[in-house]
């Protein structure tokens, strides 16, 4: 009968042979851990005020009902109770839609804050590791390196932020 060979010495002495520090992952699996924590917690607060609204005018609304379903004494009682409830509940549409809209704007602005910050910090640490890597390598070239990673980076979070800027709403309405 054939056995099967155990690779698991011979995996272990193949990485051996290439030493790895994993602090960088370390810090990078922490760092996404955190910006998954910030966009989470937007996203929770947004449904949280949204639902709050949304029960707001639910109940509103079953408020209005339970006034226009009482016996009235004339005819003409019945389509004044449907005016008032109709335009007591677009008046209520009105507000609760203003409110939910701007639930979405500051969650907007805050997602593209968050992103914005990661967008600097990721430019930042790459600007960092090609300095560091750039004097490293030969003179002549460890200079243009870091200038040419600079410039590129100075480049990235330019059109990030003007990106930015185009997402998002102007307050002037």
């Amino acid at each position: 009968m054939a056995m099967t060979e155990d690779f698991t010495a011979k995996m272990k002495d193949m990485m051996g042979a290439f030493p790895m520090d994993s602090t960088k992952l370390e810090e990078a699996w922490k760092s996404s851990a955190a910006y998954s924590e910030k966009a989470t917690s937007i996203a929770i607060e947004a449904a949280s005020k949204s639902t709050d609204i949304s029960v707001g005018f639910t109940m509103e609304t079953l408020g209005r009902i339970g006034e226009l379903a009482k016996a009235k004494p004339e005819a003409a009682d019945y389509a004044q109770a449907m005016t008032d409830f109709a335009s007591a509940q677009m008046s209520s549409l009105q507000d609760n839609m203003t409110a939910l809209g701007e639930v979405a704007k500051t969650m907007q602005a805050d997602t593209m804050e968050l992103i914005m910050s990661m967008g600097k910090e990721m430019a930042d640490e790459a600007s960092a590791t090609t300095t560091t890597v750039a004097k490293a390598t030969t003179p002549p070239a460890a200079p243009k390196t870091a200038s040419a990673a600079k410039t590129t980076t100075r480049r990235t979070t330019a059109a990030a932020k003007t990106t930015a800027q185009e997402a998002t709403p102007s307050t002037d309405s």
